[in-house]
């Protein structure tokens, strides 16, 4: 196994003998963390699909798009697990810049975002960010770090964007999920996006076969497979749209190559 080496200060080893979803992203964001052997896995996808790169900025969008909405109906609590590199503006950002009290915690298992972890951590006076470093597959390891900086007992708005169609259903995405949904009060929101094979599901399956051959999972799911995510939830109105289109005058338009919709679903859902 390849790993960079360790840096004195930190400890940190980065494995870079296969690809990471979390760095991959960050390629196709135009991001500079990240190693050849993810650049070359994502320009292997965009053989089969060229809009890759536009797939992540949508992606990007709706995130920000969500947590505005969300920050407009007073949640003040936000738990985004599978955080990814961070970019500019991030989640606390946003949620910060409309209520600067509001608390972030940020999960993600690749070292390469704890490498990062300062730049999550830039919270206002009146707020908290913090970082823990965990698996979306361990809900348990996560609960109880986050129970240290947010309020269970009050609202939370747990994030998985672009996350779970990388956790097969022999992983137990759907419980996963739901251990952590049950632990949050009421009025408190799932927000989720997800990538689909609805509009091309040979492209869909050579992508899946195309992470297969690396060790790494992919499961695209369809937009009934999606909603199923928030059963006993309320969904949020338009409910279940594309990632672009849901609610699109929250943000600015992402220009996209093409008329074809961009294969991925989004929703937002409130726990009763």
């Amino acid at each position: 196994m390849t790993q960079e080496p360790a840096s004195p200060q930190s400890g940190i080893r980065i494995d870079t003998s296969k690809p990471h979803p979390a760095r991959m992203y960050d390629w196709f964001l135009g991001g500079k963390d990240n190693y050849p052997v993810d650049e070359e896995m994502a320009r292997q996808l965009l053989t089969v699909d060229a809009r890759g790169r536009d797939m992540a900025r949508v992606n990007r969008a709706f995130m920000h798009r969500a947590i505005r909405w969300l920050s407009a109906d007073g949640v003040r609590q936000y738990l985004d697990v599978g955080t990814g590199i961070p970019t500019e503006p991030n989640l606390h950002q946003i949620a910060q810049a409309a209520a600067p009290e509001s608390r972030i915690v940020y999960c993600d298992n690749d070292p390469i975002v704890l490498a990062h972890a300062a730049a999550l951590l830039r919270s206002t006076p009146e707020g908290a960010t913090e970082y823990i470093q965990a698996d979306a597959r361990d809900p348990e390891l996560i609960l109880e770090r986050a129970g240290k900086v947010l309020d269970f007992d009050q609202p939370i708005a747990l994030s998985m964007l672009a996350l779970l169609h990388f956790v097969g259903d022999e992983d137990g995405a759907y419980e996963l999920v739901g251990k952590i949904v049950d632990k949050l009060a009421p009025g408190s929101y799932l927000v989720l996006s997800h990538v689909t094979g609805d509009f091309d599901p040979e492209g869909a399956a050579k992508a899946a076969a195309m992470y297969k051959a690396r060790g790494l999972t992919l499961r695209p799911r369809s937009r009934d497979e999606l909603a199923a995510f928030f059963d006993g939830l309320d969904l949020v109105e338009p409910g279940v749209s594309l990632t672009a289109e849901w609610h699109p005058e929250l943000g600015e338009p992402v220009p996209v190559q093409g008329d074809d919709p961009i294969p991925g679903w989004a929703a937002v859902g409130r726990k009763r």
